[in-house]
């Protein structure tokens, strides 16, 4: 590293230049705007201060590899880095989180709510976005990641942290549900929680070996679903095992879902790909 001659601030620099570019898309309406607050989020928010100290395990191939010492330029890049080894927990990998904000795009004065904030990294990001007037409600079911979470962001007076299973507890109104750990299915009060145009990520594992990240859009007609890229993350507590009478898809149907409905409010029909105990996926666009 030192024989690069960049600098910490230049490192940050590129480093959040390339988040941005990676989680441009094509769609959005208003050009470039998300695109530089991004950048300007990525790159005022210091990775190291949500790290253990120093030197770091990076992940690779499914083991980790130690920095040879503590220079933060090794963070500012594309490496997952671990929070805690021992149990797989990472500060996960920044160009796949860019995308999936880039897929959201949280704006200013809207309501995020972050499950699996881990230590706040990327609760702090999204408090960026969403500022001025925007807020983040956080949760974390780790007392130890929460509690850090809390020390990190709490100059941050947009953010609040709930230490807790955010499967069970009630959730605010939302305009943005980020998701930072694998269900089976989403429970049916974060979709509640969505207001109309509200836009959730959460990471799909309906069999051990399918992971998609969905983004899931709340319209008139229903909930879109859009699956839009392999997306690996431990099991969310409360919401990763199967319950009797659920028919889970195989692959090709997992990618296939393009609706969600609530049982309640439409049953599930021939375009079922997927269908759990209050709501089922659907092969069609919401109708």
């Amino acid at each position: 590293m030192a024989a690069t001659g960049a600098s910490v601030d230049q490192f940050r620099s590129f480093y959040a230049s390339y988040m941005a570019a990676v989680a441009r898309q094509p769609a959005w309406p208003r050009g470039y705007a998300f695109q530089t607050r991004l950048e300007g989020a990525f790159e005022a928010v210091p990775r190291e201060m949500f790290l253990p100290p120093g030197p770091w395990h990076i992940e690779a191939s499914g083991g980790y590899v130690e920095t040879p010492n503590a220079d933060v330029r090794f963070v500012y890049q594309d490496v997952l880095v671990a929070i805690d080894k021992q149990r797989g927990i990472n500060n996960g990998q920044p160009s796949v989180h860019a995308q999936f904000l880039g897929l959201l795009e949280p704006r200013p004065g809207e309501t995020v709510v972050h499950i699996g904030a881990g230590t706040g990294y990327y609760s702090a990001i999204l408090s960026m976005l969403v500022a001025p007037g925007g807020r983040v409600a956080t949760f974390e079911l780790n007392e130890d990641l929460a509690l850090s979470a809390r020390r990190n962001l709490q100059t941050l007076d947009n953010v609040s942290i709930t230490i807790g299973d955010a499967t069970l507890l009630e959730l605010p109104e939302a305009d943005v549900i980020y998701v930072n750990a694998g269900v089976v299915r989403p429970p049916v009060h974060w979709l509640q929680t969505l207001r109309p145009g509200g836009r959730m990520f959460v990471p799909w594992r309906p069999a051990a070996d399918i992971a998609i990240a969905l983004i899931i859009s709340r319209t008139v007609r229903g909930f879109r679903v859009n699956p839009a890229m392999p997306a690996w993350f431990i099991p969310c507590v409360g919401a990763s095992t199967s319950s009797p009478g659920d028919i889970a898809p195989d692959i090709k149907r997992a990618w296939a879902s393009r609706a969600l409905y609530l049982k309640a409010e439409r049953q599930p029909d021939a375009t079922a790909t997927a269908i759990y105990g209050e709501l089922w996926f659907s092969s069609e666009w919401p109708s």
